[in-house]
C-alpha cells in the first residue's frame, strides 16, 4: 500500500498559531511531507501568507505591506509572506498553495517561479485555477471542493487541473478511481482521525490534509 502525503494544513494549528512560521516549522520537524497554507496580496503587491481577507482589522487587498507586517498574530508572531515560507520549507517538504485573495494569481506564480522546490497551487476559485492553465504556468493545479460537480473529471480537463481537494465526507473509492484515472491526486481535507486516514490510505488517496501530523499513521 503506497501511504499517502501528511500534509500540514496551515502548519500545527492545534499547537501554534496557524499559516505562521513557528507553525509551519513545527510541522517539518514532525515530518510532515507537505506545508498547506493560504494566501493573500497586499495592495503593494506582497503575497501574505493568512487565511482571512482582514489582518489586525485591515483588509489585506487595501493595505500596504509596512502596515499588514506590524501586526501581531500572536505575541511576537507575525504573518509572513510567501517567499518567506518558502525560505523557511526549502524543498523539505511539497508546498500547497492555496490562493484565496481575488485575481491574484499571477503574482503567485511569480513568487513560486523563483522556487526551486516541489509546489503547487489550489483554490475554490476554479476559473482563477483555469487562467493560470491557459498561461502555462509550471506547477500542479488543484480545485478545492466541499460539494462535488456533476462531472469531475470534465472540470479538471476544463481548468487544467490535476489535483482535486474535496471535503473529506466527499471522498469515496470511486471518486479516487475516476481522479486517478485522469491523472490526478486526491487530497482530502481536514483529515484527524488516524482510523479514517488509514481507510483512504488503503483506497490508495495521494495525500491527506490535516490539523495534525502526528495524528495520523505512517503504516
Amino acid at each position: 500500500m503506497t501511504l499517502p502525503l501528511r500534509i500540514a494544513h496551515r502548519g500545527m494549528p492545534r499547537r501554534l498559531p496557524e499559516n505562521s512560521l513557528p507553525s509551519f516549522a513545527a510541522a517539518l520537524d514532525e515530518g510532515a511531507d507537505g506545508i498547506e497554507l493560504d494566501v493573500h496580496a497586499s495592495s503593494d503587491g506582497v503575497v501574505v501568507v493568512h487565511h482571512d481577507p482582514t489582518l489586525g482589522g485591515m483588509e489585506i487587498a487595501r493595505t500596504a505591506w509596512a502596515a499588514l507586517r506590524a501586526v501581531e498574530v500572536a505575541p511576537g508572531v507575525h504573518a509572513p509572506t510567501l517567499l518567506e515560507v518558502c525560505d523557511l520549507v526549502r524543498a523539505r517538504a511539497e508546498l500547497f498553495v492555496e490562493i484565496k485573495g481575488a485575481g491574484i494569481e499571477i503574482r503567485v506564480a511569480e513568487v513560486l517561479s523563483g522556487y526551486a522546490g516541489p509546489a503547487a497551487i489550489h483554490s475554490f476559485d476554479h476559473a482563477l485555477i483555469g487562467r493560470l492553465a491557459h498561461r502555462g504556468v509550471p506547477r500542479r493545479l488543484g480545485l478545492l471542493y466541499d460539494e462535488l460537480p456533476s462531472h469531475l473529471t470534465g472540470a479538471m480537463r476544463e481548468c487544467g487541473a490535476l489535483d482535486v481537494w474535496p471535503d473529506r465526507r466527499l471522498v469515496t473509492q470511486a471518486l479516487i478511481e475516476d481522479v486517478h484515472a485522469a491523472g490526478g491526486r486526491v487530497i482530502p481535507w481536514t483529515v484527524n482521525d488516524a482510523s479514517e486516514a488509514r481507510r483512504f490510505a488503503s483506497w490508495a488517496v495521494d495525500g491527506l490534509c490535516t490539523d495534525d501530523v502526528t495524528l495520523l499513521p505512517r503504516s
